[in-house]
């Protein structure tokens, strides 16, 4: 008998950060394990107590201490949802300033099917860098999910988000 495999999701600060629950429940129906860690200012978009019941865990967004137990199992698979656009460009570039960048950094290391799931504006994906870091991304392994940049300004776009999508990606993914 194999174990439960376990998810990382990191979520970051955008506007539909608090329907996260969404991918967690859908992984859960999965079968997975879910653990969630979360950009420092992606934290203040999510409802702590309500994941944290959810999931079982505590949601991790800065460093552990020296010595201090891991509070999440090791991740079979990891589903960057949503991305935003600084969290895709300092990834791609290796910087590694946030617990979760530190993990997603690590994870291409370690081989860990990892999906993004960028929920950017459309003035913010014109940036030259937007579109290199994703084709950096690409070359790294990870997968990407196929969301459109919506209007700058409009807040839209949650309506068309995917969030099972993540999901979808990794299927086959993991042993």
């Amino acid at each position: 008998m194999t174990a439960q495999p376990f998810l990382y999701v990191v979520v970051c600060a955008a506007g539909i950060a608090g329907d996260a629950h969404k991918l967690i429940t859908a992984a859960q129906e999965q079968g997975w394990g879910v653990g969630v860690i979360a950009t420092p200012q992606g934290l203040g978009f999510l409802d702590t107590e309500a994941i944290e019941d959810q999931t079982g865990y505590p949601i991790r967004s800065a460093w552990r201490s020296p010595g201090d137990p891991r509070p999440l199992p090791p991740a079979d698979a990891i589903a960057v949802a949503p991305a935003t656009f600084n969290t895709i460009n300092k990834w791609a570039a290796g910087i590694a300033d946030t617990l979760a960048l530190g993990i997603l950094c690590e994870a291409y290391g370690m081989g860990i099917p990892t999906v993004v799931m960028p929920y950017v504006n459309a003035a913010m994906a014109a940036h030259p860098a937007y579109g290199r870091s994703l084709d950096q991304l690409r070359e790294m392994g990870v997968l990407v999910g196929a969301y459109e940049p919506h209007r700058p300004k409009a807040g839209g776009g949650a309506d068309r988000f995917r969030w099972e999508e993540a999901l979808e990606l990794l299927e086959g993914k993991i042993d």
